[in-house]
């Protein structure tokens, strides 16, 4: 009996074609899959750092708004932690007049909630701050 041999030297013919790579295409599926589901995991903590540091200048600006036309270091407080929507509990505002004007800076710790990467992080600390004239 004569036998034909495929392309990857495996017998084959009308009614037995030859293997195709199939099983070695999903080995390598299952080998990146977790790598692309970090890095995906990565980019997404990224992006929420990101929306922090900007939630943070802007409670920054809005707290130094309140402290410009005489508001009280509490009602400023509020303001930061309003605006931005900022946890109250991981936030510092420091009121400071001086010369006319009122300096304002916001300290922040940013927490890192995306799973297998938030424990490796730990918070993000990040500060801002703002100035403007006495009203």
């Amino acid at each position: 009996m004569m036998r034909r041999f495929g392309a990857h030297g495996c017998a084959g013919g009308p009614d037995r074609p030859g293997r195709t790579g199939a099983g070695q295409a999903t080995v390598e599926v299952a080998l990146v899959l977790p790598l692309i589901a970090v890095i995906a995991l990565a980019v997404v903590q990224v992006g929420l750092i990101v929306h922090a540091r900007v939630m943070v200048t802007h409670a920054a600006r809005e707290a130094v708004r309140v402290a410009a036309v005489g508001g009280t270091d509490a009602s400023v407080e509020r303001a930061a932690a309003s605006a931005g929507g900022l946890d109250p509990s991981r936030l510092e505002v420091t009121v400071a007049p001086a010369q006319g004007r009122v300096h304002v800076r916001i300290s922040y710790a940013a927490a890192t909630d995306v799973p297998l990467l938030g424990g490796l992080v730990g918070t993000v600390p990040l500060t801002a701050s703002a100035s403007m004239r006495l009203e």
